[in-house]
C-alpha cells in the first residue's frame, strides 16, 4: 500500500506580518498563523496521488501546540492521519535542527505504522525561504530528493520508480527516480479546490498524534533546537519604505524626455560627452 508523508509548517502571513523596530524581529503575534502556501500543494497532490493509486497520506509537523491547526487544515484538504513534534527542546532550530528531528519522527511513523514510499514538502516556507529542509531530510534518510518538481508523471510500486517533471527557468526536465524519495514541489503542481464539507466536519473533530523528545527514539539531543543549530541571525531589519514619486503626464515621448530629465537632475543620468570633450 502506498504510504505518502507530507511534511508541513504553519507559518505567519507575510502578506501581514510587521516588524519591531525595536527588536528588529518579525512580530508573529502581528499576522494569523496559516498553513504554509507551498505545503498546501504538497498536501493536495498527496491526495491526488492517493486517488491515482491507492493508499494513505499522513501529514507530520513540528511546532508549538498551536500548530495542530495546520494538520486540521490538511485533514480539511483530504489528508488521513496527522503527526506532530511539540517540545520546548525544538524551539530555536533551524533548518539543519528541524530536518533531524522531523527524521526522527519520519523513522518512527515508519516502524510504528507503516513503510513510507514518498516524502513530499513544499519547495519552501514563506518565514524564512531556504527550501532546505526537504533535501535535509532525503540526505538524513539517504533517499534521492527531487527538487521544484510541477508534475508528477508516473508512480511505479511493483518496479519502484517514480518520473516527474522538475520546474526550470526556460521550461522543464524530466527525471526518473527510485522510491523510496523526497519530491519538494511547485505552487503550480496543482490547484487547490474548496474543502468537502464531510472533510471539513472532519477535521473540526481531528486530533492528530503529538509526540515530545521523549517519545522519539535513538534521538540526540544535542542536534536539537537551539543547540543544534549553527544557523546564528546578528540582524534582522525591515527595509525602509522608498519616500516621495513623480507622476509623469502626456504621450510616451513627452514621458520620456520628462523621465530622462528627472534622471540628469538626480545625477543619475548624465549625458553622453564626445571623445576630445567636444558636445
Amino acid at each position: 500500500m502506498l504510504h505518502i508523508v507530507v511534511c508541513i509548517k504553519q507559518v505567519p502571513d507575510t502578506k501581514i506580518i510587521k516588524m519591531n523596530p525595536k527588536t528588529n524581529t518579525m512580530d508573529r503575534s502581528s499576522a494569523p498563523a496559516i498553513l504554509n502556501p507551498y505545503d498546501t500543494h504538497a498536501v493536495e497532490e498527496a491526495v491526488r496521488l492517493r486517488a491515482r493509486y491507492g493508499g494513505r497520506v499522513s501529514v507530520l509537523t513540528m511546532g508549538p501546540p498551536p500548530a495542530v491547526k495546520a494538520i486540521k487544515k490538511c485533514i480539511e484538504i483530504g489528508a488521513d492521519e496527522g503527526y506532530m513534534i511539540s517540545d520546548r527542546a525544538f524551539a530555536g532550530a533551524d533548518t539543519l535542527a528541524t530536518s533531524y528531528a522531523l527524521t526522527k519522527a519520519l523513522e518512527k511513523i515508519a516502524a510504528e505504522y507503516a513503510p513510507v514510499d514518498l516524502i513530499l514538502c513544499g519547495k519552501m516556507t514563506i518565514d524564512g525561504d531556504t527550501g532546505q529542509v526537504g533535501p535535509g531530510i532525503a540526505r538524513r534518510l539517504d533517499m534521492p530528493p527531487l527538487t521544484s518538481v510541477n508534475k508528477v508523471v508516473e508512480l511505479n510500486l511493483e518496479e519502484r520508480f517514480a518520473i516527474v517533471h522538475r520546474k526550470l527557468e526556460d521550461g522543464y526536465e524530466v527525471i526518473q527516480s527510485t522510491l523510496p524519495c523526497l519530491m519538494s514541489v511547485e505552487k503550480t503542481i496543482n490547484e487547490v479546490p474548496y474543502s468537502t464539507m464531510p472533510n471539513m466536519l472532519r477535521a473540526a473533530r481531528y486530533q492528530p498524534q503529538i509526540w515530545a523528545v521523549s517519545d522519539l527514539p535513538n534521538i540526540d539531543k544535542t542536534q536539537l533546537g537551539l543547540k543544534g543549530s549553527p544557523t546564528i541571525v546578528s540582524a534582522v531589519w525591515a527595509p525602509q519604505k522608498p519616500q516621495g514619486g513623480k507622476l509623469i503626464e502626456g504621450d510616451a515621448k513627452q514621458q520620456v524626455e520628462e523621465l530622462i530629465s528627472v534622471l540628469m537632475e538626480q545625477r543619475i543620468l548624465f549625458e553622453a560627452t564626445p571623445r576630445g570633450g567636444e558636445h
